[in-house]
């Protein structure tokens, strides 16, 4: 059930609902609402009953003071800008908020979307960030099948007599890559005589 906030008429129909000496499951089935969202909002404003009139003042108090994904203050967009212009990444932004220990604090995803949004409305404030605002760079490498062997086979699907390598001729093989093709090291080894292979491409092919 998708999350939705409580209504003004909402909070009245619980406060006679439960008048009527009506439980939190019936409450929920009613109202059609989420069990945990009427266990919360009993216990936030329960004294010695539930008084909607301080429910629904609390409600708009936080909701005027809430920040939200695309709005910020104004002093605080600017204080980030001021930052990526000064070649911060938004993790290290992010990160320095948090040591502060301010009520304000950021993720770094809504610094990346600041870039976003500016680059939409022609700004240039995704050239000092260190990726260039390649925001989808992991999804569309995914999508591309980068980083994966075509054809290959699980190592669960390994022959059983692999278990305890008493077979002669039974190799096992890792491979580690560095960004995208700069870099690779193959790594085989004969596991019943110790026998071990080393092939990097920055030894051109050969062997070790």
């Amino acid at each position: 059930m998708k999350y939705r906030q409580l209504t003004q008429t909402q909070r009245y129909q619980i406060s006679a609902l439960r008048a009527a000496g009506e439980s939190k499951r019936q409450i929920v089935a009613i109202l059609s609402c989420h069990n945990s969202t009427i266990s919360r909002e009993l216990q936030r404003n329960s004294v010695r009953s539930y008084e909607p009139e301080t429910a629904q003042h609390k409600a708009n108090i936080w909701r005027r003071n809430a920040f939200k994904r695309d709005k910020r203050v104004q002093w605080l967009t600017d204080w980030v800008t001021e930052r990526l212009k000064g070649h911060w990444s938004p993790e290290q932004i992010a990160a320095f908020t948090r040591r502060m220990n301010t009520s304000v604090q950021i993720s770094h995803e809504w610094a990346y979307a600041l870039t976003h949004r500016d680059r939409l409305l022609g700004g240039r404030l995704w050239r000092f960030c260190r990726h260039r605002n390649n925001r989808d760079r992991k999804r569309r490498a995914k999508e591309a099948g980068l980083g994966t062997t075509p054809n290959r086979v699980e190592i669960l699907c390994r022959p059983k007599e692999t278990e305890r390598w008493v077979t002669l001729g039974l190799w096992q093989g890792d491979t580690v890559l560095q960004g995208h093709k700069q870099s690779s090291l193959v790594a085989l080894v004969e596991r019943r005589r110790l026998l071990a292979r080393r092939w990097s491409k920055a030894f051109y092919g050969r062997a070790s």
